[in-house]
């Protein structure tokens, strides 16, 4: 299967979870295994080596894991507030359609020194919750690498937001709409 048949697996959804926002649903594609390998392989090629990937609940899980099997390094889960255990930083970020906060775990990244991060989630929007990783990531003394998502909605704004905000970080999207 090629790139992008896979990538026309991707159905819209008009209204969900709010009037006006189109959703990208990824189900078809996730649940083809040919698609899903070609995504994952396809979202796991960087310029830079990685040590570990980081990805954004919940949809970012399922692409960045399978990277992470891939490549044969890490996963680290960035989440939603309250549900982590342990120690954890928070970030607080703007959505399309509200706000929202992340946290990642103080020590999720103590096991690897000055560790490289490819940071992966389903879709750039306004770029709020990949600034608010991106932070988090900073913040526990890692270099991100590179941030890979599946799609980028151009129209919002989010890369320049990001660019803004991280000048230096590479952003690459497998779909912009």
């Amino acid at each position: 299967m090629k790139i992008a048949e896979a990538l026309a697996l991707i159905r819209p959804i008009p209204d969900f979870p709010i009037p006006g926002v189109l959703f990208q649903d990824i189900a078809p594609l996730i649940s083809n295994p040919k698609a899903y390998e070609v995504v994952t392989k396809e979202l796991g090629k960087t310029e830079t080596p990685f040590d570990l990937v980081a990805g954004i609940e919940s949809r970012g899980f399922i692409l960045a894991s399978a990277i992470a099997i891939d490549s044969s390094v890490g996963f680290v889960p960035i989440r939603k507030a309250g549900k982590l255990p342990g120690a954890v930083i928070k970030r607080e970020y703007g959505l399309e359609y509200g706000s929202d906060s992340l946290e990642m775990q103080v020590d999720a990244l103590a096991h690897i020194q000055n560790p490289k991060i490819l940071l992966v989630d389903d879709v750039l929007a306004t770029g709020g919750t990949l600034i608010a990783a991106l932070e988090l990531i900073s913040d526990l003394n890692a270099q991100i690498c590179e941030v890979v998502v599946l799609l980028e909605i151009g129209a919002l704004g989010g890369r320049e937001r990001i660019t803004a905000a991280f000048p230096a970080v590479k952003i690459r999207a497998l779909v912009q709409i």
